[in-house]
């Protein structure tokens, strides 16, 4: 792909954002193999942006050639891939990270050393390039779970590492949409006619569909506006959903407005499991995803978000409400 001119905005001296044309270079991305890095990789080269995606060589695993984008093999942890991905980038988007886990460094050593250490070697290049992380939302609740703990840490890191760099991150909500494995179960269930609940469900929440968090991603990487801050995102719904909000909407969309049945499942009975699945883990060598900490995570009462800030910086707005995604989700997964 050749040079890309666009439209994008910087302060001016009297404070307003006035037009102001920048050229598109290289993208480095992590994570592109993942169910949000793959559809932030499609979204970016869509967008007319060349990207450097970074991916693990297991198994013998090549990833299929694409226009637009330059496979580089190698971990969080291999510095050597990680200045081949870099090296004369004018964008990293880190979105790689490890969500299932039994332990503290389980965790750390990629949500938060493997952040630490791609910011660092950003922030070693002769011309900086801008850097975007994915977090979570879970990071604005640290002491819940080792996930949430590594995600605030891993932010933290990456302010530290310079104060030169020019970096800016994204709290999602739940993402959910084609691919997803966590939500999509629960989907389904809704589809027959049935929802378990944790804790009978309890609390309030906003979700993001994949592709409005993609498209997110590349507004970001076509404005300069968006500096050292941290923005937190969701579909526009305001005040979230909860649970009774999630039934109705996927009884209408997914069931003709037939009923659906709520199973509270107690919490006593999900500690009960994710304690056994976390002994197993640690005997069996296995990386659980459902511990003690995910059971505080999910039945956290105020999962609220919005996104009026990156909104006013960027120009993005979501375009999928639950409605709207439940319908995509189903209509591209008819065996689903």
């Amino acid at each position: 792909m050749g040079e890309r001119v666009s439209n994008t905005t910087k302060p001016s001296a009297e404070g307003h954002d006035s037009p102001q044309l920048i050229q598109a270079r290289q993208i480095a991305l992590t994570g592109a193999t993942g169910f949000i890095g793959t559809k932030i990789l499609t979204c970016l080269t869509n967008g007319g942006w060349q990207v450097r995606a970074l991916y693990r060589p297991k198994n013998g695993r090549t990833p299929t050639e694409l226009p637009g984008v330059e496979w580089i093999a190698g971990g969080l942890d291999d510095e050597a891939a990680l200045e081949s991905l870099i090296d004369g980038v004018a964008l990293v988007v880190h979105c790689a990270g490890a969500v299932r886990g039994a332990t503290r460094e389980d965790f750390d050593k990629v949500n938060e050393a493997g952040a630490k250490l791609v910011a660092q070697i950003a922030a070693r290049q002769p011309q900086l390039p801008r850097f975007l992380l994915i977090s979570s939302l879970a990071a604005r609740e640290p002491q819940l779970s080792h996930y949430a703990g590594s995600k605030y840490r891993g932010e933290l890191a990456i302010k530290a590492v310079s104060e030169h760099l020019r970096w800016s991150i994204i709290r999602p909500p739940a993402v959910y949409g084609p691919g997803d494995r966590e939500l999509l179960p629960l989907f389904q269930s809704i589809k027959n006619g049935f929802a378990p609940l944790p804790g009978g469900g309890r609390g309030r929440f906003s979700m993001l569909y994949v592709d409005d968090l993609a498209a997110a991603v590349l507004a970001w990487a076509n404005t300069e506006a968006s500096n050292e801050k941290t923005f937190e995102l969701d579909d526009g719904r305001p005040n979230g959903y909860d649970w009774g909000d999630v039934l109705s909407i996927g009884s209408s969309v997914l069931r003709n407005n037939m009923p659906v049945r709520r199973i509270a499942i107690p919490i006593s009975l999900l500690s009960f499991f994710a304690n056994v699945n976390f002994g197993l883990a640690k005997l069996l060598n296995y990386s659980p995803m459902l511990t003690p900490g995910k059971i505080r995570e999910i039945t956290h009462s105020d999962w609220v978000c919005e996104n009026n800030e990156f909104a006013q910086l960027v120009d993005w707005s979501p375009k999928f409400r639950l409605e709207r995604g439940l319908a995509c989700i189903f209509d591209k997964n008819n065996k689903a």
